[in-house]
């Protein structure tokens, strides 16, 4: 491999020799300004470092098996693995991934042996699938987060020294049959040493120990997030989560346990309701009694309490710079209730990745979430994208409204098209399709910068109509406008499609905080139905060969129970994120049993 090569995938994240401060900003930017400027070519030679470093694999060896790919130069070896190894799908790895957790040693994915297996998120389909971590997903981990803290630091400086509140959780870890270590990636990579790394090389350290990240239970380590994260309060340079959809999640329990936190702060105490022993004694050993603290943070509390915790944020961590997490996609709705709590703090959307691989970096930062792009990362995989076009028209019975090109390379992308991600990794995934839609927002020297538009299949569709997950959060943002002129505000939603008898029709579950007259809701529930503009669903609504939409109300907390099944099947809240439209029974079964109150739409009634 030539020198020049390896200064293209690899960031300079070590100290300067000697006693010179270390500057990482200035190391990472450059690295990054080096390898976007060289996308294609860093491309190129990563793929041929990913087929060279798992030569004679067995998922690789039907296609690639009579090829001597370890004497190919890089671009013949890229045209011929494009031209014979297939698009695949998380199904064609399943059975070499069951093989690797059963025990099997042999090469089949990788050449270097898998020891460890991430759980994704299973919020979309309701079933969790194993996808291989190595060494290189928790290096790309501290990669990705020393860059964007990087960029960061250019808008907003923070303190070196600072703290910073993070809502973060690991879940327990399990062996599987064949004994390798098993968890979601976030777990995988809070226990490893790179996040130690991290916490050095971005000069932030976290407010909370190990034992309340690992501790397993949620509502135990948001308390103790909460009661670190004030104690602290003076230190905090920012205030960060995986989704936003955690933090919404912690400052709304703030708002019920507020005054316990502050006597467990005034006291230097801990509530009964942390039961975890070295959750415990970790948080005991850091906290000691704080009465002027105690009696500063109830006093904003009460302030607080009198505007509806507007500002709680500013409020609470007056030297707090930014807010900064996942915004986009699924995490949209939550923007207006953390907003609320912001009340004109930054927003500052995090990267944009998956289970499977870190994609690409929030180069501006000052940008809002809503317009927020991401820059590839050209030496974190190999990437392809398949040009998607829509249908708008077309009245068909596919999986989508859209129609396909053959995939091309990242340097062949074009500013304004919409793409589908296929993913070929060094943790053995290969041309790997991930489901994301993305549209070319622009580009960063030679790489591009994405706009993550939606899930390509989490789709509500009754026949021929097809409506994504960003028409329905369009949807429901609208028709829900009405609440917002009272005193309730929209909670969370869910929906899905019943066809359980005809004409199958489209059922969205609202969770309402304050009251709410029935004939509002009922106006809500028309509009929204109104709303729906997919050219196949109009006309079916017309022609009645889909139904009214329904609106169920559900009761307060139906959500978190919803949160509690996921955690309880293995999932992390770092993780989670509300399905959006669902088909999962145990799902449905709580929807169901939660529903208080149906409408019915009055659209397109004749």
């Amino acid at each position: 491999m030539p020198q020049h090569q390896t200064t293209l995938m690899e960031p300079v994240l070590t100290h300067n020799p000697g006693n010179a401060k270390p500057n990482y900003d200035y190391d990472v930017i450059n690295w990054f300004e080096h390898v976007s400027h060289n996308a294609g070519f860093v491309q190129t030679q990563l793929l041929t470092q990913i087929l060279k470093q798992n030569y004679g694999v067995e998922y690789l060896k039907k296609w690639l098996g009579n090829y001597n790919i370890l004497e190919m130069d890089a671009c013949a070896l890229e045209s011929l693995f494009c031209s014979v190894v297939p698009l695949a799908s998380h199904a064609d790895f399943e059975p070499f991934i069951q093989r690797i957790a059963d025990g099997d040693t042999a090469p089949l994915l990788t050449q270097q042996p898998i020891t460890t297996l991430s759980l994704s998120s299973g919020t979309t389909e309701g079933r969790q699938k194993f996808v291989p971590f190595t060494r290189h997903s928790a290096q790309t981990t501290l990669q990705i987060f020393t860059l964007a803290a990087a960029y960061r630091s250019r808008v907003y400086p923070i303190r070196e020294g600072g703290r910073i509140l993070e809502f973060i959780y690991g879940s327990n870890r399990f062996k599987t049959k064949g004994g390798l270590t098993a968890g979601t990636a976030t777990t995988h990579y809070y226990a490893s040493e790179e996040f130690k790394i991290k916490q050095d090389a971005t000069k932030s350290f976290t407010c909370s120990p190990q034992e309340v990240i690992s501790g397993g239970d949620y509502k135990q380590s948001t308390y103790c997030h909460l009661l670190l994260g004030l104690f602290y309060s003076d230190q905090v340079e920012f205030i960060t989560s995986a989704f936003i959809y955690s933090m919404v999640q912690a400052f709304s329990s703030f708002e019920e346990n507020w005054m316990e936190i502050c006597n467990d702060i005034r006291d230097g105490t801990l509530s009964s309701r942390i039961k975890l022993p070295k959750m415990r004694k970790a948080v005991l050993d850091i906290i000691f009694p704080s009465p002027d603290l105690a009696s500063k943070l109830e006093s904003a509390c009460h302030e607080l309490e009198l505007v509806e915790w507007s500002g709680l944020i500013p409020k609470l961590w007056p030297n707090a710079k930014y807010v900064y997490s996942i915004m986009t996609g699924s995490m949209q709705p939550y923007l207006k209730k953390l907003r609320h709590y912001a009340n004109g703090l930054p927003l500052v959307s995090a990267d944009y990745g998956s289970t499977e691989s870190w994609i690409g970096v929030n180069v501006d930062p000052s940008l809002p979430p809503e317009n927020v792009t991401f820059a590839v990362v050209p030496s974190f995989s190999y990437f392809e994208f398949i040009p998607l076009h829509r249908n708008e028209k077309k009245l068909s019975s596919g999986a989508d409204d859209f129609t396909e090109d053959k995939p091309i390379p990242l340097s062949q992308v074009k500013l304004g098209q919409e793409y589908e991600v296929v993913l070929t990794t060094f943790t053995g995934l290969y041309r790997c399709r991930l489901g994301d839609v993305v549209e070319v927002g622009g580009f960063y020297n030679g790489t591009p910068k994405l706009n993550f538009v939606c899930r390509r299949k989490l789709i509500l569709t009754v026949n021929i109509d097809k409506n994504t997950e960003k028409d329905l959060q369009l949807v429901v943002e609208r028709g829900s406008q009405i609440l917002t002129k009272g005193k309730a505000e929209l909670v969370d939603f869910t929906s899905y499609a019943d066809v359980s008898k005809q004409p199958g029709h489209y059922v969205i579950f609202w969770e309402i905080k304050g009251e709410v007259d029935d004939k509002i809701l009922g106006a809500c529930c028309t509009e929204m139905d109104k709303l729906f503009m997919d050219h196949g669903y109009v006309v079916s609504r017309k022609t009645n060969s889909i139904g009214p939409l329904e609106l169920c109300i559900l009761e307060t907390g139906t959500f978190k129970k919803i949160l509690d099944n996921f955690i309880a099947n293995g999932a992390a809240l770092s993780q989670f994120k509300t399905p959006r439209c669902t088909t999962n029974r145990v799902l449905l079964k709580i929807l169901n049993t939660c529903t208080t109150k149906r409408f019915q739409s009055a659209a397109y009634n004749t």
